[in-house]
């Protein structure tokens, strides 16, 4: 069973997540964390598979947290829970490491959803966070992924079409699915756009996708 640590300084909140995930058979919560320092302390008896971190806490907030959790365990997966009004900088929380964002307001289903995918090894990002960063795009300024547009001539039809589906939160299962293509050839095609646009993994290739305008949402 994949094992979890709520990192959240709402004792409340992260209450509610532990009962779902034990409910629903998710994983099972190993710790819980008030801020980031204590989810760094605890990383040195524990080996979680998931964290699940909140972005705005005291002594040490979500993105030092990532950071300095993927230097002691690389291969963490980090699902960040935000706020519509939180500050948040999703540039540098994925370039920190973070591969999925979902709201706290957030239903069962599409925080189960999320789970399940960053589990798996893919990225999550809630569709409001994904409007969110539409419309504060123009402000990201010196944070942008890369200063250099990239061509929409560069990319195929093909890719362009599963680039899309990225955009729009699908996993790769549900791509194949939707494009009656294998798995493998969907994670081919994301092969090919990760190369192609300099990203590191798929969060990486959403938001440049949606800086650069490759995409219509």
């Amino acid at each position: 069973m994949n094992k979890i640590i709520i990192v959240d300084d709402h004792a409340l909140f992260r209450e509610g997540i532990k009962l779902l995930i034990e409910n629903e058979g998710l994983g099972e919560v190993v710790a819980e964390a008030e801020n980031g320092q204590v989810l760094l302390d605890l990383l040195g008896t524990l080996q979680p598979d998931l964290v699940i971190m909140d972005i705005e806490m005291p002594v040490m907030g979500g993105l030092e947290a990532t950071r300095k959790a993927l230097m002691i365990r690389p291969g963490l997966k980090i699902l960040v829970l935000t706020m519509l009004n939180d500050k948040a900088n999703y540039f540098e929380m994925t370039n920190a490491g973070a591969t999925g964002f979902v709201l706290k307001t957030a239903g069962k289903q599409e925080f189960e959803k999320a789970i399940k995918t960053i589990i798996k090894g893919e990225s999550y990002f809630s569709n409001d966070v994904l409007r969110q960063i539409i419309l504060n795009i123009n402000t990201v300024g010196e944070h942008t992924l890369n200063n250099a547009g990239l061509h929409r001539e560069k990319l195929s039809a093909r890719e362009i079409e599963v680039l899309q589906y990225f955009c729009e939160g699908l996993t790769v299962s549900e791509i194949a699915s939707k494009l009656f293509i294998s798995i493998k050839t969907v994670e081919s095609h994301r092969s090919a756009l990760l190369k192609k646009t300099n990203t590191k993994n798929t969060i990486n290739l959403v938001l440049y996708a949606i800086k650069n305008n490759l995409v219509s949402l």
